[in-house]
């Protein structure tokens, strides 16, 4: 049986990568999907309708919540989520796709711990996000005997099916902590491939640990049992 793939990309003010990452992915996928933020204020939408591909506008509450929205349109029945910043390489999907197609995998994630990273290394602020990440790797590793390097990246493939059947709850940045842990927890077959992260083509980074942590917190809480 053929599995399509739909690439799902979130969005807040974008527009200045959006069409790039919109032609780099399109020939990987059979269906694009651009997720824009209702608290979005320039043309990413307008762009994405203009270049074909697929559109939804979230409830405003967040990352999480346009992965949902995204994921509940989508026609494929292999969703890869890819960030809009540039910052991840659509030539990769095929490696993230293959293992879930050939029956060997339900979520795989492209692991900057593996392939590198230019983000992560660089400031005090990314240095305490990669630990953070770390440490919740240990967290999912001990509790559900993984070996995952990676679990917070947003790069990743996953079922369609297996997506809804988590019943995702987190609206922001922490929508990858809860799908890591769900995914280990519900005994879903999970892999990595190696990715390089680039540096973001445009913008900063939407997390900021002093406000978003505790989201983190609270997620792996919830979901540790």
């Amino acid at each position: 049986m053929v599995q399509k793939v739909t690439v799902i990309i979130p969005t807040f003010n974008e527009e200045k990568t959006i069409e790039q990452i919109i032609r780099k992915v399109r020939p990987y996928a059979d269906e694009v999907l651009v997720a824009g933020a209702r608290k979005s204020t320039d043309r990413t939408i307008e762009i994405a309708k203009r270049l074909g591909a697929a559109t939804v506008i979230d409830d405003g509450r967040g990352k999480g919540s346009g992965m949902r929205f995204g994921a509940r349109k989508s026609k494929g029945d292999i969703i890869v989520f890819i960030d809009a910043d540039g910052s991840h390489i659509p030539r990769d999907i095929p490696k993230l796709v293959r293992p879930i197609k050939q029956g060997r995998a339900d979520l795989v994630v492209a692991s900057r711990m593996l392939g590198g990273s230019e983000e992560l290394h660089t400031k005090i602020s990314e240095i305490v996000r990669m630990n953070l990440g770390l440490m919740i790797n240990l967290v999912i590793n001990y509790r559900f005997g993984q070996s995952i390097s990676d679990s917070q990246n947003g790069f990743r493939a996953i079922r369609r099916k297996v997506f809804l059947d988590l019943d995702t709850k987190a609206t922001k940045f922490n929508i990858e902590t809860e799908i890591s842990m769900k995914c280990a927890k519900m005994g879903y077959k999970i892999l990595e491939i190696p990715s390089r992260e680039l540096r973001r083509k445009h913008g900063k980074s939407g997390i900021k640990l002093w406000k978003t942590g505790w989201y983190y917190m609270g997620t792996i809480i919830k979901n540790i049992w």
